[in-house]
């Protein structure tokens, strides 16, 4: 008996319509589904094709499957292989060529498929139109937030939210409205205002009446890079919108300088328009998280760990955590109810890593990809060759902190230390090397404190940049919008019940394997 399945591959000028035919007895670990090409339509957006309606499951042919490197996922009727000879991971990352400006440059044609969450078409669509309604180009957008994914133990939004939303809108947030969250990236800051404010001007608080060379100044020379404006109505719909420069959102998310937009983009979010550089800095960003999150963790940890580890990366630091001004239960809130969507992101990238593994029996049962309530189980090698490799392959202005921590935590002269630096350095346009971690990475990666160190780090990274941005909100966002800003966000905060959730081990709906597992161990 066969099942067919119906699936829109996205090429540069359109899209593929690829039905796929599979048997109902179980496959060998690793392999994958058939596709006929069934037809091909054609969609443009602004004259552009977008990126918009992308598989779950990457459909390569074995050969091109055992090039890629952290894109496919194992189908979900075939077992997920731990045992399964894994190649190790190419060189995409190491010597990224972030000035491509099509798709056909990516690394393979897939490349980065992950990263499109799949969400309900008509709510889509009605978020694809209010990118209509701006005439200044947007080169890459994506919606975030609760107002795009469900949280659990959210505070509720209101009904009277969105003037008039579309029905779309209004049938997702089951008429509780909350203002949904956009980033835009643009090529030319100065060039997008000037057309934005000519468009509107009523977006804008009164530095806008200084022109678009002040708004961009102020949004590039100041804090993340990014200029938001709250609180603006768009096709009857209440949202938020920040805007970005393309080459400092490509900087944050392959050198982590601030986190604030990589942090975002670590986490499920709607990408609406792609652009290539944006699409293969994020991969990098994905990631540079998982290592992150590997070293921060034990040798074996759930799934909903190492999520939440993830997740919780952009709010280290973050002023707001701080102070009554936000949800102290947001990571367990965002990757409760999000678990299939961080597997859809990490899953593919941890499957291609050498040193962690799902361990789980559950991952040899069909549906345990889909299933929103597995929290499998996976296993890494603490070797310090390995880890130290993780190291050095940290993002380069995150990894120059660590590593200025680290000369301090070991007296290393500051000569020996310059000198070891100029060596490793990946800034050499002549020389295409191999990140590959040395002596001192090594060393940083056996030490016991390591954790505590990246930690600090991440803090580094984050505080001032977010801190800055914040308080930019008074002049960009105006006195007025920033007070109901702060006084949503500290009635969420009173709502939440003001404490912090431990660091799970596990999701609220645990499966029934990994308790067996746990029981097992205990015995």
């Amino acid at each position: 008996m066969r099942q067919t399945t119906t699936l829109l591959l996205n090429t540069n000028s359109g899209y593929l319509r690829l039905r796929s035919i599979n048997p109902s007895f179980p496959r060998p670990p690793g392999s994958l589904r058939t596709f006929s090409i069934d037809s091909y339509s054609s969609l443009s957006s602004h004259g552009t094709s977008y990126s918009n309606r992308t598989p779950l499951y990457s459909p390569l042919s074995s050969q091109s499957a055992a090039t890629d490197r952290g894109l496919l996922l194992p189908s979900s009727s075939a077992p997920f292989s731990t045992s399964s000879q894994r190649s190790e991971p190419s060189d995409w990352d190491d010597n990224p060529n972030l000035s491509i400006s099509a798709f056909s440059e990516l690394p393979s044609k897939d490349f980065g498929v992950n990263q499109h969450m799949i969400i309900n078409q008509e709510f889509k669509e009605a978020l694809r139109q209010i990118l209509w309604q701006f005439r200044a180009p947007i080169r890459y957008a994506f919606a975030y937030g609760s107002g795009v994914f469900q949280q659990t133990g959210s505070a509720p939004g209101s009904s009277q939210c969105h003037p008039s939303a579309p029905t779309a809108i209004k049938n997702m947030q089951s008429g509780q409205g909350k203002m949904i969250d956009f980033i835009f990236g643009v090529s030319y800051s100065q060039h997008w205002h000037s057309l934005n404010l000519t468009q509107h001007r009523d977006h804008y608080s009164g530095l806008g009446s200084a022109g678009s060379y002040m708004v961009s100044q102020v949004q590039d020379r100041f804090g993340a890079g990014v200029y938001f404006n709250p609180y603006i109505t768009v096709n009857g719909t209440l949202i938020k919108y920040g805007v970005v420069n393309l080459d400092t959102l490509c900087r944050d998310l392959s050198q982590w300088d601030t986190l604030y937009l990589a942090g975002r983009l670590q986490k499920p979010v709607k990408i609406l328009r792609d652009h290539p550089s944006v699409r293969l800095a994020n991969q990098i960003n994905l990631l540079s998280a998982v290592r992150v999150a590997l070293l921060l963790l034990p040798a074996e940890f759930t799934e909903f760990q190492l999520y939440s580890t993830i997740a919780g990366i952009s709010y280290m630091g973050d002023l707001r955590m701080a102070l009554p001004a936000e949800d102290p239960r947001k990571v367990n809130n965002i990757v409760s109810s999000q678990m299939a969507n961080f597997r859809r992101l990490y899953a593919p990238l941890i499957e291609n890593l050498p040193n962690v593994t799902f361990n789980d029996k559950r991952c040899t049962e069909g549906d345990w990809i889909d299933d929103p309530d597995a929290n499998v189980r996976l296993t890494q090698d603490m070797d310090p060759v390995k880890r130290g490799n993780m190291v050095r392959r940290l993002p380069e202005s995150f990894r120059e902190k660590l590593y200025f921590q680290y000369q301090t935590r070991y007296q290393i002269p500051r000569a020996e230390f310059n000198k070891m630096m100029k060596e490793s350095n990946d800034n050499d346009a002549a020389v295409v090397r191999r990140r590959e971690g040395g002596p001192f990475e090594r060393r940083i990666a056996d030490d016991k404190s390591l954790p505590k160190e990246v930690q600090a780090s991440i803090t580094k990274t984050i505080r001032w940049p977010s801190t800055i941005q914040s308080a930019k909100g008074l002049v960009t966002s105006g006195v007025s919008r920033t007070w109901r800003y702060l006084s949503e966000k500290q009635d969420k905060y009173r709502k939440s019940g003001k404490k912090a959730s431990p660091p799970p081990d596990a999701s609220p709906k645990e499966t029934k394997e990994s308790k067996e597992s746990k029981e097992s161990k205990q015995e």
